[in-house]
């Protein structure tokens, strides 16, 4: 594959300079983030686009200019909607798609740009649909092939885990799952459980009642539920008990028939926590188990329980694991950046060989 510079010529139609707008963004910085994440140069005269730079990048940029500019056709484009569309692009994968047809030519400047392009959104856009959350208050959709996955797997089983690092949608999407069978009347209840652990800190004394000290420990739950659902149905629905949000401690000895169970932050449970939550679960009953491994606050000598049962779990009919990587997360482009040299530095770290097992 040839390394000069390749340009393709395109005009997005129909016509419609507020759709045309949307695309390019407020001081054109939907794409400026297209050139630095596709390295390319984008130049626009109106609906008339130039795209130069790599030929199998070109073609990915064209690509993805006419599937925003037809999203543009019915929202605001803003640039974390660019980057979660990019996301859900696999560029990877699409720069091996359009590259093969081409492998042993030299396109050049000026070469045939009616030439195929991958059809990997179109795909995706399909699969999306089959994915999609739908509650009264709110449509959630999953992102990318790990959170379809995800949402596909928790309906399909019984007890699903999600595991990876922060920013991939682990328990939100749950909780959204959970709210859409609240509201289909698949369940009559759903439970919201996380590990009241503090996460390095000493917090101290906490005045209050007991609802009020572990508060403070399961506010991400409260956020997703109050975005779901909206802040006085929520809190319509605690009262009656209809959603319970939980200590995983309070879990002990009770049964959860007819429920949507979520086990938050489960990497810091316990062995025999984990043990614990898991048989809780009664007929009638769906469980998510949500955590990420890399963000352990137990104490040394306690083993993540998280991390034994997917040991112990891994064969069980029923059970369905999802594994995330830093390149499914859907928060801010650097939190991705982050993960990534996190996880570098692990294994950097692992293969020294610090003769330490891992807890």
């Amino acid at each position: 594959m040839s390394d000069r510079p390749y340009a393709i010529d395109l005009e997005l139609t129909p016509a419609d300079n507020e759709r045309l707008a949307r695309l390019c963004g407020q001081f054109d910085e939907n794409l400026r983030q297209l050139e630095r994440r596709l390295a390319v140069e984008i130049q626009n005269q109106g609906h008339r686009f130039r795209v130069i730079g790599a030929d199998d990048s070109v073609r990915v940029t064209r690509q993805v200019l006419e599937e925003l500019y037809e999203a543009a056709a019915s929202q605001h484009l803003e640039p974390e909607d660019v980057h979660l569309y990019l996301q859900q692009a696999r560029l990877q994968e699409l720069h091996d798609e359009v590259a093969e047809p081409d492998s042993d030519s030299d396109p050049g400047e000026g070469a045939d740009d009616t030439a195929p392009v991958p059809t990997q959104w179109r795909r995706d856009a399909r699969d999306e649909e089959a994915a999609v959350i739908r509650t009264r208050k709110t449509v959630v959709r999953g992102r990318g092939p790990g959170q379809r996955a995800y949402v596909q797997r928790i309906r399909d089983n019984d007890l699903s885990f999600g595991i990876g690092p922060a920013g991939t949608g682990k328990t939100f999407l749950a909780v959204a799952c959970a709210v859409e069978a609240l509201e289909a009347e698949e369940v009559r209840r759903v439970v919201l459980v996380r590990p009241a652990v503090e996460a390095g800190e000493r917090l101290g004394f906490l005045p209050g009642d007991m609802a009020q000290k572990v508060d403070p420990y399961l506010r991400p739950l409260y956020d997703a539920l109050f975005e779901m659902l909206g802040f006085e149905r929520v809190s319509r629905l605690i009262e009656r008990n209809v959603i319970e949000v939980a200590p995983l401690a309070f879990m002990r000895g009770r049964t959860l028939n007819h429920a949507f169970v979520i086990l938050d932050e489960a990497q810091n449970a316990t062995v025999e926590q984990m043990k614990m939550f898991l048989t809780r679960i009664g007929f009638g009953s769906t469980a998510v188990v949500t955590g990420d491994v890399t963000q352990i606050d137990l104490p040394p000598d306690k083993p993540s329980g998280l991390r034994d049962a997917v040991e112990v779990l891994h064969e069980v009919d029923g059970v369905s694991f999802t594994f995330f990587a830093a390149t499914d997360v859907v928060r801010h482009p650097l939190v991705q950046r982050i993960v990534e040299a996190y996880d570098s530095r692990s294994r950097q770290i692992g293969g020294q060989g610090t003769g330490k097992g891992r807890k």
